[in-house]
C-alpha cells in the first residue's frame, strides 16, 4: 500500500541530508513524499525529486538556526520555543492542503511535533544523531561525558541529566502555552513531548551509542542515514583527482570543516597550521561557511571549498573534524581513526563515543597547534586506533543494512490512514 508522508526539517544541510535519505528509502517502497524545510534548502530537495514546501510564518535562515549558541538558554528560546506555534501553524496548513497519512519531524523541531499532534496524525521524531531525549545511564548529548563505569561517574551523569532537565523545563510554560493555543493538553515535562510521538527514530548505530539502562517503548535504532547530498555529488561528477603524489609515501589526512556555521574559522586555521609539523599530505575542505581566500595552508595541505568525502576517505589514513554525526559515521564506515575538536550541538557526544570506543581522540576547540599535531601523529602511529575504527565501522554497516525505518513509518502511516477514513473525525482547527 502506498502512503503520503510529510517530512519536516529545520536548519542546515547537515539536518536535511538524513531526512532526504529517509525520503528516498520511503519513495523506493512506492510512497509519496513532501519535504518541508528552510527556503535555502529548496534546490537540494527538488534536485532529489521531492515536492518542496517552505516555512511561511516560522523563522528561517540564521533566525531559525543561530550561529552563536554560546548562550544555550537564549538558543532554546529563540530557535525552539518562541517560534513553536508558528512552525505548528505552517505544518497544519500543509496537512490541511494535501492529504497526509503520517509525519516525520526532525527531533529538535518541537513546533513541528505540536502541529502533527494537533492535526490528529501519527508522527515520528527523527534524531540524526544520538538521542536528545534523556536515557537512563546515558550522559546528555551536549555534556561530552562518557559512559559511566564507576559509582562516581554514574553520579556525575545523573547530575548532568538533572541539570539538562532543569534547563529545558525552564521553558515548560512556553511549551504548554503553545499547546493550549493548539487545543492540546499540557505536559508535566518538556521531554514528555517525545512520548507523544508514535516513534522516536535514532538515525545512529546502536554499536556506536552508549548503552542505556532501559529504552522507551517507542524508540528504535534505524542506523545512520548517509546518502551523499546533491551538492556533494556534483563534485563527484567532475574528475576527482587526488592532490597528492602517489610517490610521496607519506600518510594522508582529511580535514573536514562543518557544513554548519559555528564561528569555526580560527580553529580551522589552527588545524591547517598544525599540519606543517606533521609528516602528512592533507586535503582540507572549508565547507560552505568559510572563505577559502581568507585561509592559508602550508605546502603539504591542499585547501578547497569542497570535495567528495566518500571518495577521499578511501585514500586517507586519518580524519580531523568538528565531529558532526555524518562525518564521524562516514569515517568509521571507512575504518578511519579520528581527531575531533567539538564546538557544539551533538559534536561533544560523538567525540566522547569515539574516544571511549578507542577509535580516535578529542581535543577542545581551543587546542594549540602543538597539541593538534601530536594527536594526529598518535592516530597515525598507533594501529590500535585504526583497528577499533574498523571493527566499529563493520558493526555500523550491519546496522545500516538491517534498518527498519521504512517498516516503522509504514506501521504508523497505516494508523493515520485508518483515522482519515473515520467519518466522524473532527476537522482541523483553523490556524491563527
Amino acid at each position: 500500500m502506498s502512503y503520503d508522508f510529510l517530512l519536516a526539517s529545520w536548519g542546515t544541510l547537515g539536518n536535511l541530508s538524513p531526512m532526504l535519505t529517509a525520503a528516498r528509502r520511503l519513495r523506493q517502497n512506492g510512497h509519496r513524499i513532501r519535504v518541508m524545510a528552510d527556503p535555502a534548502m529548496r534546490s537540494e530537495v527538488e534536485a532529489s525529486g521531492f515536492a518542496f514546501v517552505t516555512w511561511r510564518r516560522a523563522p528561517t535562515g540564521t533566525a531559525a538556526d543561530p550561529v552563536d549558541v554560546s548562550d544555550i538558554n537564549d538558543f532554546f528560546r529563540r530557535a525552539i520555543f518562541d517560534p513553536a506555534v508558528l512552525y505548528a501553524a505552517d505544518l497544519r496548513d500543509e496537512i490541511g492542503r494535501v492529504p497526509t497519512d503520517a509525519v516525520l519531524v526532525l527531533d529538535v523541531l518541537f513546533g513541528g511535533a505540536l502541529g502533527a499532534e494537533a492535526s490528529g496524525l501519527p508522527f515520528a521524531l527523527l534524531s540524526p544523531h544520538v538521542s536528545l531525549r534523556p536515557l537512563p545511564g546515558v550522559p546528555p548529548a551536549t555534556s561530552g561525558l562518557t559512559q559511566p563505569k564507576t559509582p562516581e561517574q554514574r553520579a556525575e551523569v545523573d547530575a548532568a541529566n538533572v541539570r539538562q532537565a532543569e534547563t529545558i523545563n525552564a521553558f515548560l510554560l512556553d511549551l504548554n502555552r503553545a499547546r493550549a493555543d493548539l487545543g492540546l493538553f499540557p505536559l508535566r515535562d518538556v521531554f514528555d513531548l517525545f512520548d507523544r510521538a508514535s516513534r522516536l527514530l535514532l538515525a545512529t548505530s546502536r554499536a556506536f551509542d552508549f548503552q542505556a539502562d532501559t529504552l522507551p517503548d517507542n524508540l528504535r535504532y534505524v542506523g545512520p542515514l548517509l546518502d551523499v547530498p546533491n551538492w556533494s555529488k556534483s563534485l563527484e561528477t567532475e574528475a576527482w583527482r587526488a592532490p597528492w603524489s602517489a610517490r610521496s609515501g607519506r600518510p594522508r589526512a582529511l580535514i573536514a570543516c562543518s557544513t554548519g556555521a559555528q564561528g569555526q574559522r580560527d580553529m580551522f586555521q589552527r588545524i591547517l597550521d598544525a599540519m606543517e609539523a606533521v609528516e602528512v599530505d592533507a586535503l582540507a575542505t572549508a565547507g560552505p561557511n568559510l572563505d577559502v581566500a581568507d585561509l592559508r595552508a602550508p605546502k603539504n595541505v591542499h585547501l578547497v571549498r569542497g570535495a567528495p568525502h566518500d571518495l577521499v576517505m578511501k585514500d586517507v589514513s586519518v580524519v580531523i573534524s568538528q565531529g558532526g554525526h555524518g562525518t564521524t559515521t562516514r569515517s568509521l564506515i571507512n575504518g578511519l581513526p579520528q581527531l575531533i575538536l567539538p564546538m557544539g550541538r551533538d559534536q561533544a557526544a560523538n567525540a566522547a563515543r569515539i574516544e571511549a570506543k578507542g577509535a580516535g581522540l578529542q581535543l577542545p576547540p581551543t587546542a594549540s597547534e602543538v597539541d593538534i599535531a601530536a594527536a594526529v601523529n598518535r592516530l597515525i602511529a598507533e594501529p590500535r586506533f585504526r583497528m577499533a575504527a574498523g571493527l566499529l565501522g563493520e558493526a555500523m554497516k550491519a546496522d545500516i543494512d538491517r534498518s527498519s525505518l521504512v517498516e516503522e513509518m509504514e506501521a504508523i502511516a497505516a494508523t493515520g490512514r485508518a483515522a482519515r477514513r473515520q467519518p466522524n473525525r473532527l476537522p482541523l482547527r483553523k490556524s491563527a
